[in-house]
């Protein structure tokens, strides 16, 4: 019934869609299986994508020719670029998407996609020989072979929804969990774990009242994601800000005592970042109010998505603590928020480019690896796709390193340090965030993921371009000269201090107050150059004049951090034969099994000495 496949997909959330697409791309034959084609993809908590640190992952993923960029654009009702008034490498895009049409557009692009199938049905195990996988298992008893598969289970593994005093398994509202793999690999030698997270209640946008909100409209020249040609959006819709009060945690407080978080039934620890609102008034107490973001879910419904109030408390605690929200007085619920939890996979367990350690050819990828959020997910399963089809075509493992791109921060985080609470990407992460910009994810990774066989011919030569016409901009800015005569003016009115002699274009540029649009005023040869230049060109070599210092400097200091990424530790290592070498570290190497000296040094208990010492040892 069905042909052998290259690559099997489990899961269809935003993590096994991108590997899905990835694999099948790169030319492998693909089965994407999904227990409901009509959740392909579903945007399970907030109809949104991107933000700080997210927004660059969107980009990220884009440029290196993944499909959430896309979808993200194509399904957009409002676009807004986060930290404006901070530096360049804080700049984070978010789109307010369409529920439905941003799942919508994703099917349709997965079907367009050659290569790829699609299954309907539950997958409780894998078929697994000499500990290599070979396919799986599905709840008909039917066996479908393949050369590797990726797990990108969600909160489906054994998922429990929680709603007060009440449970019952789920791996998302109205939707079945998923039993027998945690089991299977549990018994193969796997680690598991629990984690929980959790959704607020969806309220009828036609019970509020907006006058008693503040509006938090979209931005007045929208952007997009995608590098290729998606079109902004012509119109927008707000979203709106409002808050609790003390009425509200008094009402919340009254369920306390039938709250499966403090009552002890949820023994998953949730996102700390992200925690909910019982959470927030219980840890600070302090605080008479926290933000409520009311969000809609799409242009042609009323429903609203109540960012900031995820629950688990009683349904008639959360309807009856909503109606003291300023706005909500007259609110009626379409569902209420509920926690779930499920199982997950300490992802210490994996190699670097996410397949397992224990089973070959098997890849995890998103909420299984321990991660929260559509974007870490969905980076994910586009780094499985493409490694999983690498493997199979005994090609090396496509790897990012953590100076390259916010993918290789998250990874080697996951893989190195592994995580007990739901792991969410911030640009505090990323010690090379000067040089990880939002606006450059192109010039960084589409010529890297070219040379693989993903990024397509257009996407590269469009890339080649810009980077020719952004360098030929600074190197022009660089070398044009301007007279005071010709500045003094336009400074003066700018509150900036005069020239006194001719300078570079760039010297100007690189005063705070000053923007490209404003320098190339001051010379004919600049104003001709930027009138046939794209915002984006401009906007890269501003920041290229404006930074160079900060970039040289992380160039720099990426280069001699990296050099001990070229020194690799032989495979199965005896760590037990280096005496010197502390316990703790010789427990972790042994667990982990770095593959590198750099990627050893960032193993949480391994100190300078213990590197020293293998270093030594290896005769480096």
């Amino acid at each position: 019934m069905f042909p052998e496949y290259d690559v099997i997909v489990v899961g269809a959330g935003h993590a096994g869609c991108e590997a899905a697409a990835a694999a099948a791309n790169m030319g492998s034959r693909v089965l994407l299986v999904t227990m409901n084609m009509g959740t392909i993809a579903q945007m399970s908590c907030n109809p949104a994508m991107g933000g700080v640190a997210k927004g660059q992952i969107v980009r990220e993923i884009d440029a290196l020719g993944g499909y959430s960029g896309l979808v993200s654009d194509r399904s957009m009702i409002q676009f807004r670029m986060l930290n404006k008034s901070k530096g360049p490498a804080m700049w984070s895009p978010r789109t307010q998407n369409d529920r439905q049409r941003f799942s919508e557009e994703w099917r349709h692009l997965l079907e367009q996609t050659p290569n790829v199938d699609f299954w309907q049905e539950m997958i409780p195990a894998l078929l697994i020989k000499n500990n290599r996988v070979q396919g799986v298992k599905t709840a008909l008893g039917l066996e479908i072979h393949s050369k590797s598969v990726i797990l990108t289970n969600g909160t489906f593994l054994n998922g429990i929804i929680h709603i007060g005093e009440k449970n019952f398994g789920g791996g998302r509202a109205a939707e079945r969990a998923a039993h027998g793999i945690t089991e299977q690999l549990v018994s193969l030698g796997f680690e598991s774990g629990r984690m929980k997270t959790g959704t607020p209640p969806r309220v009828d946008g036609r019970t509020l009242n907006y006058n008693n909100m503040e509006e938090q409209p979209g931005d007045d020249s929208p952007g997009k994601f995608s590098y290729m040609d998606t079109n902004p959006p012509s119109t927008q819709k707000s979203c709106w800000i409002t808050y609790t009060n003390p009425k509200v945690h008094e009402k919340l407080r009254e369920g306390f005592e039938q709250s499966p978080m403090f009552q002890g039934r949820i023994k998953g620890l949730g996102p700390r970042y992200c925690p909910s609102v019982e959470d927030k008034i219980n840890r600070f107490a302090e605080r008479d109010r926290h933000q409520i973001f009311v969000e809609p879910e799409g242009w042609n419904t009323v429903e609203i998505y109540v960012n900031g109030f995820s629950t688990s408390l009683p349904e008639n605690i959360q309807y009856e603590a909503l109606r003291l929200v300023p706005g909500f007085e007259n609110v009626k619920m379409f569902r209420p928020g509920y926690a779930i939890e499920y199982d997950y996979f300490p992802p210490t367990q994996l190699k670097t480019s996410l397949e397992t350690q224990l089973i070959d050819n098997l890849y995890f990828a998103g909420q299984i690896n321990g991660t929260t959020g559509y974007e870490e997910a969905a980076a994910q399963g586009l780094m499985a796709g493409i490694n999983a089809h690498l493997k199979i075509n005994g090609r090396e493992p496509f790897i990012l390193k953590r100076s390259e791109a916010y993918i290789g921060v998250l990874i080697d985080d996951l893989v190195n340090k592994g995580t007990q609470e739901p792991y969410r990407m911030f640009t505090s992460r990323a010690e090379y965030r000067v040089l990880l910009r939002q606006d450059n994810a192109d010039l960084r990774l589409t010529p890297r993921s070219y040379q693989i066989g993903l990024a397509s011919q257009e996407r590269y030569d469009r890339t080649q371009e810009k980077s020719n016409q952004t360098h030929s901009l600074v190197d022009l800015l660089k070398k044009t000269r301007v007279e005071p005569n010709e500045a003094n003016e336009a400074l003066a009115t700018l509150g900036s201090a005069a020239l006194r002699e001719k300078v570079a274009a760039a010297h100007i540029l690189r005063r705070p107050e000053m923007n490209i649009r404003q320098v190339a005023t001051m010379h004919p040869d600049l104003q001709n150059a930027i009138l046939q230049l794209k915002p984006d060109i401009l906007e890269q070599a501003e920041n290229l004049i404006k930074y160079e210092t900060y970039l040289d400097r992380e160039k720099k200091l990426a280069e001699k951090i990296e050099g001990l990424e070229e020194h690799r530790i032989p495979t199965n290592f005896n760590y037990d034969k280096i005496p010197a070498l502390s316990s703790e570290a010789r427990e972790k190497l042994k667990r982990i099994k770095p593959e590198t000296i750099g990627q050893m040094s960032r193993i949480s208990g391994v100190s300078p000495a213990d590197v020293s010492v293998l270093t030594i040892y290896l005769g480096r």
